[in-house]
């Protein structure tokens, strides 16, 4: 992972108290079946606002809003703020905190249930804006990057291994990583640790920003053709992209040391040495004459 200029391991007091405040005027408590872990860092919210660029004219989703401290950061920034958050209770005190915002809006709603036009309600540029739950980073990644309606920009907080994956260079690259770099390009903040959220997590975390050009980066490149050759090529991470596009793909190593040859690739590498460049090319070559 890049390096970057370390954080205060503990939250600002000011937000901690204000954190308590809110828990015990509402009679909240951080869930841990939902991964509630609150942002109390203003070093850390300084660090997302400035990686979000935001503009009065933005449009920015946030998933899981919790107290709402980055919610109030980015109502002073951004045109309109929609929050989109699960608990109930917390979608009580929220919307009883911003009322005076007429730029916010609740919605109260399992995120992985709601796709982003759903969210907006029409055809509109937005960024998206969050401290994901660990427990659902991927699915939400997935969900925003493969969605018809597409983030400008994500500036999101994850579990730092998770950074690392989003962010990983040809030779550490994984699925994760394959499957944003396919929509965008994204690059690491900060680290973050734990001592910046209350309750503190028990691993650190790390902000990803990841910037999706309106022109496809894999452009002429089928989606679903991509995706099923990386999941083969990662399915058995220890095997050989012979081995493991032939177990994978259900064919002949016969069939797949073809594609292989004609991609211009060696059968012995592994999956995670190959570039983006390489995996367009397989692709494309695969499209045009499958095993």
């Amino acid at each position: 992972m890049e390096k970057d200029a370390p954080l205060a391991a503990t939250g600002t007091p000011s937000l901690m108290a204000q954190a308590k405040e809110m828990m015990e005027g509402y009679t909240l408590r951080a869930r841990k079946g939902l991964g509630q872990h609150f942002l109390i860092s203003q070093g850390v919210l300084n660090k997302i606002l400035l990686a979000a660029d935001l503009k009065p004219t933005d449009t920015v989703i946030e998933v899981g809003p919790g107290l709402g401290v980055l919610t109030e950061e980015l109502l002073k920034k951004a045109g309109q703020v929609i929050a989109v958050e699960l608990d109930d209770k917390l979608v009580t005190a929220l919307t009883e905190k911003f009322k005076a915002y007429p730029n916010f809006r609740i919605i109260h709603s399992d995120i992985l249930k709601t796709s982003p036009a759903e969210i907006l309600g029409q055809n509109i540029p937005y960024k998206l804006v969050a401290n994901l739950p660990y427990y659902i980073t991927s699915a939400v990644l997935r969900q925003f990057l493969e969605a018809e309606a597409k983030p400008e920009l994500m500036v999101v907080m994850v579990q730092k291994e998770v950074a690392k994956n989003m962010v990983a260079q040809t030779g550490d690259m994984g699925l994760l990583t394959l499957s944003v770099r396919f929509y965008g390009n994204p690059s690491l903040v900060s680290t973050v640790p734990g001592g910046a959220f209350y309750p503190p997590p028990e691993v650190d975390s790390a902000i990803v920003k990841v910037a999706i050009p309106q022109a496809a980066i894999m452009q002429g490149v089928s989606e679903a053709d991509f995706f099923k050759l990386a999941r083969a090529g990662f399915g058995t991470r220890r095997k050989t992209l012979l081995n493991a596009l032939a177990q994978g793909l259900g064919v002949s190593k016969q069939s797949v040391l073809a594609l292989l040859n004609r991609a211009g690739i060696e059968p012995a590498r592994r999956a995670e040495t190959l570039s983006m460049e390489e995996w367009k090319m397989l692709c494309l070559v695969y499209t045009e004459n499958p095993c």
